[in-house]
């Protein structure tokens, strides 16, 4: 049954559980720079929507399958909210991630941790008026 896996690796060539060093792809350092600063310019954008109490941060980490981008939010009460993901390597050009990809993952994630925050305190508000 393992044969049939892809995880199952190649006789000779792939152990089990790994994957084969050419379906991992890699980023030239110049890649790597403008990977960097696209998820930078993420985190910026995010902060202009939140108040400076919530945290932002950004990070680019390579694995197993590859470089994952991701961007969190600790807001100062709730859960943390990040979002990851794989920009496509191989249809970019002077941009690994666009401003229209920027813009909507910024605002996806400020909304997120503004409502991890109204859910936090819901409860303990009373409202002034209906």
């Amino acid at each position: 049954m393992n044969g049939n896996t892809p995880y199952a690796g190649l006789p000779g060539e792939t152990s089990a559980g790994r994957r084969a060093a050419a379906d991992v792809p890699e980023l030239s350092s110049t890649q790597r720079r403008t990977l960097s600063r696209d998820v930078s310019r993420i985190a910026a954008r995010t902060r202009e929507f939140l108040p400076d109490e919530y945290v932002v941060d950004a990070d680019v980490a390579g694995g197993q399958s590859g470089f994952q981008v991701t961007v969190a939010v600790q807001p100062p009460v709730g859960h943390p909210v990040s979002a990851g993901f794989r920009p496509d390597l191989e249809e970019a050009t002077e941009e690994l991630i666009t401003a229209d990809e920027r813009d909507e993952v910024a605002r996806g994630l400020a909304a997120s941790a503004a409502l991890q925050v109204k859910q936090a305190v819901s409860d303990n508000v009373t409202p002034t008026a209906k």
